[in-house]
């Protein structure tokens, strides 16, 4: 494997995939396509750039611009790596890529083209262009290899979908996702859980918001308030407007409102489509387009109940734009003057209760593909979901429900049912919930004979809680490994 820069942080199995990628040789010199994509800030360039220059590999970041000039700017970059005495010209993508392809297979180097939907969006028929290039270099044995970069997440992912002409023609495709809740505290440097967990519910995993708040790391949890007011709430830092600019960057939005609506509807816990539908005071028919394209965008999430799959709910995916739309949305006048105190003395409940409790709830679920050995076998199906108790007439809420994988011709099998509480000390009656939650599922047929009854559990535990082999209760100290 390609030795992997000092500088990169953690991001192991990417780099692993990205050497094999490079690497690779078969008995038949061949072509190979490759696709990278993450949203912004989670270090993608860094990595692909490290790879380029690390295999004297040609590298071409691009910018938004005409046809025109994005083709001038590659040909300069080209002719850059190749040492020209003077820029090259291409009249057409199709000469430039051509000359790609064979400067790839005369020095056996990886070609970089990252930001291509900047291009794409340009120049549509580039991928076209591409694909015509690569079926040219498999029927010749050209060993040419390129990678196509990407942050919009929505073009990134038709690039390789049904009917694109680039399906079938890659030989890799790798998502750059933000750290887990673990890898995230080891990079700030934390190692207060509490602290970690109140971190990552306003930043989450995103490398680059480290230094976006200026190396600004909190000092204890006495020191996170300050923290907070000081960095992501301060105009003074370039975190201030990060989330404001993670919608404007999708190449698919347009009325870029109505999106920003959408996502305060689910941010304050409106995550129905009817529920999003009337908070922005539309039909949910036609929400329909938005919510695709906040999906496709890998801002929301639609999460389906575990239990009752004809419903479901839709999550903010990325942190910072759940705490802006919760916390700083509301306040935007106020922030931009400089009265952080005020908003965040304001707007602290509303963080615990909207943005805390349910982030907390989603690093327990989070946990269990951590930390498999805690149920005893590898995990299949975990979600959250609701169940039913047409006797008492109520809805049990399963904040984390666990299934071993399914088996074809065999009833579902829960590994474990659990309850999250962020604030709040975890009892007995906690427990009798679930275990009633357990005797009802037993009833709709579902597996739950080795089910485990789990609390998670941010603020302590009642003294013998977990004293029956069919009860577990997880903490920050176990959720943190």
């Amino acid at each position: 494997m390609i030795p992997k820069p000092e500088r990169i942080f953690a991001r192991d199995s990417e780099w692993e995939a990205l050497s094999a990628f490079v690497e690779r040789v078969g008995p038949r010199p061949r072509p190979r396509l490759g696709v990278v994509s993450g949203r912004r800030r989670q270090g993608k360039t860094f990595l692909v750039e490290s790879l380029a220059r690390k295999t004297g590999g040609f590298y071409f970041g691009a910018t938004e611009g005409t046809p025109t000039e994005s083709l001038n700017l590659f040909a300069a970059a080209l002719a850059r790596y190749m040492g020209a005495s003077a820029p090259f010209r291409f009249a057409t993508w199709d000469e430039a890529i051509g000359q790609l392809f064979a400067v790839s297979a005369e020095r056996r180097a990886l070609m970089v083209i990252d930001e291509f939907p900047y291009l794409s969006k340009a120049s549509p028929a580039l991928p076209s262009i591409i694909q015509q290039a690569v079926d040219r270099a498999v029927f010749d044995e050209v060993p040419a290899s390129l990678l196509l970069c990407g942050s919009a997440m929505s073009v990134m992912g038709r690039l390789l979908a049904g009917n694109a002409p680039l399906r079938g023609r890659a030989s890799m495709e790798l998502a750059i996702r933000p750290f887990d809740y673990r890898l995230a505290a080891q990079y700030w440097g934390i190692t207060d859980p509490q602290l970690a967990v109140k971190v990552h519910a306003v930043t989450g995993g995103t490398p680059a918001y480290l230094p976006l708040a200026n190396d600004d790391r909190p000092d204890g949890l006495e020191d996170f308030d300050d923290w907070v007011r000081r960095t992501v709430l301060s105009p003074l830092t370039p975190l201030f407007k990060e989330a404001r600019y993670l919608l404007e960057e999708e190449a698919e939005v347009r009325d870029s409102a109505m999106y920003k609506s959408v996502l305060a509807a689910v941010a304050t816990g409106n995550g129905t489509r009817g529920g999003i539908a009337s908070y922005v005071g539309r039909k949910a028919s036609d929400i329909g387009h938005h919510l695709n394209v906040l999906e496709d965008s890998d801002l929301l999430r639609r999460e389906v109940d575990v239990f009752r799959s004809s419903r479901s709910v839709y999550r903010v995916c990325e942190p910072l734009i759940h705490f802006y739309e919760v916390v700083m949305r509301p306040q935007w006048g106020p922030l931009e003057s400089g009265r952080a105190e005020f908003v965040w003395q304001d707007g602290q409940a509303s963080f615990s209760d909207q943005v805390l409790g349910p982030h907390f709830e989603e690093m327990c679920r989070q946990f269990h593909l951590l930390e498999f050995e805690v149920l005893g076998e590898l995990p299949g199906e975990i979600g959250a979901g609701t169940v039913v108790d047409p006797v008492r007439h109520e809805q049990i809420q399963i904040d984390v429900a666990v299934f071993a994988p399914a088996m074809r011709g065999e009833r579902k099998r829960v590994l474990s049912l659990g309850e999250v509480k962020w604030g709040k000390v975890m009892g007995h009656r906690h427990v009798a919930r679930l275990r009633r939650a357990r005797d009802l599922l037993d009833a709709k047929g579902f597996d739950v004979r080795d089910a485990k009854l789990v609390c998670y559990g941010g603020a302590g535990f009642e003294a013998g809680l977990a004293q029956e082999s069919d009860v577990l209760a997880i903490g920050l100290d176990q959720l943190y490994g």
